[in-house]
């Protein structure tokens, strides 16, 4: 159910701390800039209002949904906002299966192939390797000789437009974007300016691989 959504660009906004009154200008923003997948983390100002504005006014185009999704009740209340993605910091199988339930696509976080593994049991869509910061490419390297090929994993925390390249070449399917893109406080067109050097990292990956394989 993800897989569409990560082309052409693969990458997922994490809008830690976005308030409702500036999420549909900093969500479509960060749109226009090629993001097709929007997080807004649980532990954010109202983030059941925000998801609630981002579904209404992006929906179509976007992907939104949440982060930091603990419960099966906070499944449930992303849902009823309109939310269709739920993202994990961990890999709770009643979770999962609760996100699957309501239809909705699920991106749990995993440190251990174990854990990823029990979350592909479960039903997960894609896993998060989180902290990206604990582990490295060649552990991600490593991961990819024994989970199933199709199976997207996304990196996330510490990821810049600098530093993607390694964990591309090791397996990533692309990537999940904090403070690196967004925090509170931080100006739209600084924010504006930041997804698009994402976009534009991406592209030169991509565009770097097509030229290699040719």
């Amino acid at each position: 159910m993800l897989t569409p959504w990560l082309h052409p660009l693969p990458l997922v906004a994490i809008l830690r701390g976005l308030t409702p009154d500036e999420a549909v200008a900093t969500g479509r923003a960060i749109a226009e800039a090629g993001f097709r997948m929007l997080e807004v983390p649980l532990n954010s100002p109202r983030p059941i209002d925000s998801i609630a504005r981002l579904a209404a006014a992006l929906g179509d185009e976007v992907l939104v949904g949440a982060g930091t999704v603990m419960t099966p009740a906070n499944v449930d209340a992303v849902a009823t906002a309109g939310g269709r993605l739920i993202v994990m910091p961990h890999a709770d199988t009643t979770v999962i299966r609760a996100a699957k339930a309501a239809g909705l696509v699920c991106v749990p976080g995993v440190a251990t192939p174990t854990e990823a593994f029990a979350a592909l049991d479960a039903g997960a869509d894609a896993l998060k390797l989180f902290p990206a910061e604990q582990a490295t490419p060649a552990v991600l390297k490593a991961w990819r000789a024994v989970l199933p090929r199709e199976v997207p994993v996304l990196p996330v925390g510490g990821i810049t437009p600098d530093n993607m390249a390694p964990w591309v070449a090791a397996g990533a399917a692309g990537f999940g974007i904090g403070s690196a893109l967004y925090t509170p406080g931080r100006s739209l067109d600084d924010t504006t300016s930041r997804a698009r050097a994402f976009a534009q990292a991406w592209q030169a990956l991509d565009t770097h691989a097509l030229d290699t394989h040719a």
